[in-house]
């Protein structure tokens, strides 16, 4: 608190509620919705995925609260791993740093399959048709284009370069620019009201027959229950919001500004998400979307303008390589973080001399996330994001409860409405999203999370700097 109210670092507050509401919605739009749509219509929800968007909103909205309080205690940039670690303790931002993995890696891994998909599909409108082996994992099925069915690929080569390539260029460095970031964010919501409203008047009322399709006897396939996993699966399509709670020491407003720019852009693109799932299932049947990561150039091919298809396109590989970009410089920078805390080894915290980067983490994850995507299933994929970072709004709704119990005089420019309501709603709302993804998703979060506290115990509690029987801290404090 002392660092963050220090004179020399203290923040503009320029932005407005309006603001933030733009910040919100071109941090929320991305690939959620250009491809886990289609797979939670398909598997689990059927046109009721409309119902399914809106129940994952609920969940964000409770969370994106406790968020605001959080960066409004701690107001300096960071993440919810900066939160917990000066709120409750070197563990628990254990935890949450390590679950984060599953929200930016894998995140980037899902929007990279996803990437490749779109992109096969753009060059498939050119004449270009790349070796089918090399353009999916060997665990899935893919139907190309062209309508190539292939069973098995041997690995999703364009998902791995386009991993590389973002990679290589933040080991280099990235400026912020304004101007490119709000064209993309123009970019991307031009996308979607173009898909609604060229994409309406094609609709076949006949897609929408039964809107909630009869549980087939397995909990997460259709019915009541089906939507419920239905959301737990496009839950991934929100993430992002909490762009919004970081920004609480550039507000001019806060304690008004940060729920109006949580809650706004929440529902604006609950609104938009809803009207794009409506007309998406409605231009073809659910069941076409199965396995299928570019769900939205599959139903707008139907329009017939086709002199459009590849623009749309085009628009989401753009939006998908910012979507990317953020997402590995996330990563990078929670492991730098982590690393600077001693909770890793400074391989990770290492600063490129020349590009002052941590470029040995962006190298660390080019590798993992890249392994990711050119052999998991996309479907998989989303399951483990959504899982990780519906278990870490868990952590952040806990944590906002316990401070108001244990450190309620702390200055706060934001407080959550109806303590200990609002933070208990976001938990039992996220909890059950969490228990309706199918069962695998939870043997790979606790299989992740016991590798992590293996990781904390065997190392990182001894090299914390928290630690005082580090002697590494000795030398530090000199």
């Amino acid at each position: 608190m002392a660092e963050s109210t220090g004179e020399g670092n203290q923040l503009k507050r320029t932005l407005s509620a309006t603001s933030l509401v733009a910040l919100g919605i071109g941090a929320i739009i991305g690939a959620g919705l250009f491809s886990l749509t289609g797979i939670a219509a398909a598997e689990h929800a059927g046109p009721a995925v409309t119902i399914s968007f809106v129940l994952a909103a609920f969940g964000c909205a409770f969370a994106g609260l406790c968020y605001a309080e959080f960066a409004s205690m701690i107001p300096i940039a960071g993440s919810a791993y900066t939160y917990s670690y000066a709120t409750m303790g070197e563990f628990a931002a254990w935890i949450i740093g390590w679950d984060l993995v599953l929200e930016y890696a894998l995140g980037a891994a899902t929007v990279a399959v996803s990437w490749s998909r779109y992109l096969l599909e753009f060059l498939g409108g050119l004449g270009i048709h790349l070796p089918v082996q090399f353009v999916c994992s060997p665990f899935e099925v893919v139907t190309l284009s062209d309508g190539t069915i292939v069973d098995g690929g041997l690995i999703n080569l364009p998902a791995i370069l386009v991993v590389c390539l973002l990679s290589l260029l933040l080991i280099r460095g990235t400026e912020g620019s304004a101007l490119l970031n709000n064209i993309l964010v123009t970019l991307k919501l031009l996308v979607v009201v173009m898909f609604i409203t060229l994409g309406w008047s094609h609709i076949d009322p006949a897609n929408y027959t039964p809107y909630i399709p009869a549980n087939t006897g397995e909990y997460d396939h259709f019915g009541w229950t089906g939507i419920a996993t239905g959301a737990a699966v496009v839950f991934f399509a929100f993430i992002g919001f909490d762009a919004v709670s970081t920004a609480a020491q550039e507000a001019k407003n806060p304690q008004r500004d940060m729920p109006i720019g949580i809650l706004g852009s929440l529902v604006i693109c609950t609104i938009l998400y809803v009207l794009f799932a409506h007309v998406m299932t409605g231009l073809v049947n659910y069941t076409v979307f199965e396995n299928d990561a570019k769900p939205a150039a599959t139903a707008f091919a139907v329009t017939g303008y086709d002199f459009l298809q590849n623009a749309l396109i085009l628009a989401i590989l753009a939006g998908y390589t910012s979507v990317m970009l953020v997402m590995l410089l996330g990563q990078s920078r929670v492991f730098y973080t982590m690393s600077k805390d001693g909770l890793l080894p400074p391989f990770f915290s290492d600063v490129h001399k020349k590009f002052s980067t941590p470029w040995k983490t962006n190298l660390f994850f080019m590798g993992f996330v890249s392994l990711f995507a050119g052999f998991v299933p996309v479907s998989d994929l989303g399951h483990m994001v959504s899982i990780g970072t519906l278990f870490a709004f868990c952590l952040v709704c806990a944590g906002v409860w316990l401070m108001r119990v244990r450190m309620p005089n702390i200055p706060r420019s934001f407080k959550v409405p109806l303590v200990p309501f609002v933070p208990i709603m976001g938990i039992v709302v996220c909890l059950y999203l969490m228990y309706s993804l199918p069962i695998e998703s939870w043997f790979r979060l606790a299989i992740w999370l016991a590798i992590g506290l293996a990781i904390y115990f065997f190392y990182g509690q001894k090299h914390s700097h928290m630690n005082p029987e580090n002697p590494e801290n000795d030398s530090l404090a000199e």
